[in-house]
């Protein structure tokens, strides 16, 4: 017998709201149903352009739809905690788009709702699902490069401060700058390669240089001229592990970063062989008796990165379980951006106690 499609509400429908609609349109296992903003006449337009049937006036009223199984997550990060807690206690699947939460606090709290409700909550990382990722993890599965004790990660923008003024400017409502906006993916990405060992030091230091002088401005977003810059636009920072790996993450919206590309970045080191991945380029170094051998990787084909990242959220559903972004995962993101952060502020290294 044919499964039904699992019927989804989408709430936000700006830029990324948008994304999520037309990548579901093109997965016959699932439909969006139900489309929310806080700005209604741009949910309406977003129903037209999609196809989408019922336009809920409130997000809570979305929620409150019984005839929903899932819904996506896709608005400003301040909102990311009360929502998907909300969306976890009326018994829906979560896909939460990055970062899970924008505290340490939030993402414990929506760690802990995820448990009770026992639905699947998924955070939308798509990097994890892209030819070059897969194709490096398939080779790290496979023992080419042994045991991974050192990592360094990425993403330089010269200028790309988005939405000077609006909330991904305010630590209020994002949280903070580039570390929580891109630096996330990186970080995210580089402990998926790594096995997900466990974080158990962080040393990191933030740098607000050119926001506040409104430099550095980018073409994402829109500005609010009238609003306020108050977060980090450029990032660094070294995470030891229990395992004894470390990681050096270095991110920045705006920075005189010469001779370094812009494009996301990976170094992983290992004690048989190294893989790195720059943009949409990666290779492979090992040593051989008398040289060194160093060769492209070739990225795995087939569909794109959102697509397969949300059959992975459909199949978690249907299946019970957990995704490989899980909500743990989130959460552990979140303690290490807390920790840096923190480690800035007081310019001391900060221990994590997992106990």
């Amino acid at each position: 017998m044919t499964q039904s499609p699992l019927r989804i509400g989408i709430i936000g429908s700006g830029a990324i709201g948008n994304v999520h609609m037309d990548t579901f349109k093109k997965i016959p296992e699932a439909v969006v149903a139900a489309v929310t903003d806080t700005y209604l006449p741009l949910a309406q337009q977003r129903a037209k352009e999609h196809g989408i049937a019922v336009v809920h006036e409130s997000p809570q009223q979305l929620l409150e739809d019984d005839s929903l199984d899932a819904v996506a997550i896709c608005v400003p990060n301040q909102f990311h905690a009360s929502l998907a807690i909300e969306a976890l206690k009326q018994g829906k699947h979560v896909l939460l788009e990055k970062p899970m939460a924008i505290s340490l606090a939030d993402a414990r709290a929506i760690l802990d709702a995820k448990h009770a409700s026992g639905k699947v909550l998924m955070v939308a990382h798509q990097m994890r699902f892209n030819g070059l990722s897969r194709a490096i993890k398939g080779m790290i599965e496979d023992g080419k490069l042994g045991r991974i004790y050192n990592v360094k990660t990425g993403w330089w923008r010269k200028k790309g401060i988005p939405g000077w003024g609006s909330w991904f400017t305010r630590k209020d409502m994002a949280g903070g700058g580039p570390l929580i906006d891109i630096g996330v993916h990186m970080l995210d990405l580089s402990l998926y390669l790594m096995g997900n060992p466990r974080p158990v030091s962080v040393f990191g230091t933030t740098y607000a240089e050119f926001g506040p002088q409104r430099r550095g401005i980018g073409s994402w977003g829109t500005p609010n001229w009238d609003g306020y810059y108050d977060v980090e636009d450029l990032a660094t920072a070294m995470i030891k592990m229990d395992n004894g790996a470390t990681l050096t993450l270095e991110v920045s919206w705006a920075a005189h970063s010469a001779g370094m590309g812009e494009d996301p970045f990976i170094h992983l080191m290992g004690t048989e062989g190294g893989a790195s991945y720059a943009g949409s380029s990666g290779s492979f170094v090992t040593h051989d008796e008398e040289s060194v051998v160093e060769e492209n990787i070739v990225p795995i084909e087939g569909e794109e990165d959102r697509i397969l990242m949300t059959r992975h959220f459909l199949d978690c559903v249907a299946s019970g379980r957990e995704p490989i972004s899980s909500a743990l995962t989130g959460f552990t993101n979140n303690r290490i951006l807390d920790a840096i952060y923190e480690s800035s502020r007081t310019g001391s290294e900060v221990k994590l106690n997992w106990n």
